[in-house]
């Protein structure tokens, strides 16, 4: 019988294993420092895009969050307390399954930000929110408030690269160079 592993590949798998849980706590502190930002993804709303019909003003019209995806942002609200990161506000998109994660987080204030507003299938403006968005954040910078972002998948991705699951957390800073530079990414499942 061939044996599939050697003593370097088990060593090299517990040395993975010794390295996840320093790579979480690098991420929540992170989380935790001055000048960091929390964007997120909204929590777990099956499918993509929304209807043809879609109307910002009437949630039956959108794309929402399963049950699964309103018990998951609970946990992450409570997974945020636990880890004492200290949030002065909650930004959000206006579409109806970001606001609910947001509110589900259990955090105040919670506030609409349409620069967070998805522009997935030509709802919106890339560019421009990308950049409104930026100002944003060094509005909050100036004022010292670190802030939990919830929006969708493309603007994240915009923004940073990283194509996020639902729920997970990109932890961000702005540079004095208006860049946004990634320094880390808390998963929730």
């Amino acid at each position: 019988m061939a044996r599939w592993w050697t003593t370097g590949s088990v060593a090299a798998v517990l040395g993975l294993a010794l390295l996840l849980p320093a790579k979480a706590q690098d991420a929540w502190d992170a989380a935790r420092a001055a000048g960091t930002h929390l964007l997120m993804r909204h929590a777990i709303a099956p499918g993509t895009g929304d209807p043809g019909n879609f109307s910002l003003s009437d949630c039956a019209t959108q794309r929402n969050l399963s049950d699964a995806g309103r018990t998951q942002a609970e946990r992450i609200g409570r997974s945020l307390r636990e880890n004492d990161v200290a949030i002065a506000v909650v930004l959000t998109s206006q579409w109806c399954r970001s606001r609910d994660t947001a509110e589900r987080l259990g955090i105040r204030p919670v506030e609409d930000e349409p620069a967070l507003n998805s522009f997935f299938a030509g709802r919106g403006d890339r560019a421009e929110q990308t950049e409104a968005l930026k100002a944003r954040i060094a509005e909050l910078d100036a004022a010292g408030k670190k802030a939990v972002l919830v929006s969708h998948q493309v603007n994240v991705t915009a923004l940073t690269g990283v194509y996020p699951a639902s729920g997970e957390i990109v932890v961000i800073r702005l540079g004095a160079d208006g860049e946004v530079s990634v320094e880390g990414r808390l998963e929730t499942e």
